[in-house]
């Protein structure tokens, strides 16, 4: 789940949700926002049954991916878009 959040000026708070037990073990968000570096934005658990990260972004298209601990990759159902590169979203 992407929830989006509009900040002062050209930024969003972009929240990255995910189930807190799907997949297992450790997730992190990576994209163009943090130079593809996993565990940059490790998504961290919480009461309500998910896990989430946030990162403030400008405007414009952003890629990015979940990285999985044993190095499984997966997008998310809810981008804007999703190719062969990974999923989109448009702020």
């Amino acid at each position: 789940m992407l929830r989006r959040t509009p900040l002062f000026g050209n930024k969003t708070r972009v929240t990255f949700s995910l189930p807190a037990d799907q997949p297992e073990g450790v997730v992190s968000v990576v994209g163009d926002f943090n130079d593809w570096r996993p565990g940059s934005h490790e998504l961290t658990r919480r009461r309500n049954g998910t896990r989430t990260v946030s990162v403030i972004l400008p405007r414009g298209t952003h890629r990015f991916r979940y990285l999985a601990t044993g190095g499984h990759w997966f997008d998310d159902e809810n981008a804007d878009h999703i190719d062969h590169e990974g999923s989109l979203i448009h702020l």
